[in-house]
């Protein structure tokens, strides 16, 4: 999936009223996956991602995730995407879900294995796929 491709999917998904809401909302999404995953699992993520998308997930590799709840990960995406809570937790549904369709299953599993059980909500729709 391409740069173009992927914004459309988040766009039309998440039913974004513009192309640039749904890249703040990606970009706020993948920048807060990248601190919660474990050593090197955001550069392997990026090499599948476009150049534009993968740079949101460089710059912590071989370092620890940070472990936080699913609401301090909404409180994250909030603060990055300048939306309240409720929304910021639609923005992370719906980019989780147009990334498990841009990569590999195996990539995407070796990526869910980072989230601890109380982020479930995010991978709800990923699973009805």
């Amino acid at each position: 999936m391409n740069y173009d491709q992927f914004i459309k999917s988040v766009k039309d998904s998440g039913q974004f009223s513009d192309r640039d809401s749904a890249i703040k909302a990606t970009k706020a999404v993948l920048e807060t996956v990248r601190e919660r995953l474990l050593g090197d699992e955001a550069s392997n993520l990026a090499a599948q991602l476009p150049a534009e998308l993968a740079d949101c997930l460089r710059g912590r590799e071989g370092q620890m995730g940070d472990n936080f709840k699913i609401e301090e990960f909404y409180t994250r995406v909030a603060n990055r995407g300048g939306v309240d809570i409720e929304a910021a937790a639609t923005y992370a549904r719906t980019v989780m879900t147009v990334l498990s369709q841009a990569v590999s299953p195996g990539e995407f599993a070796d990526v869910r294995v980072n989230f601890a059980k109380d982020y479930d909500e995010l991978f709800v729709e990923v699973a009805q796929r």
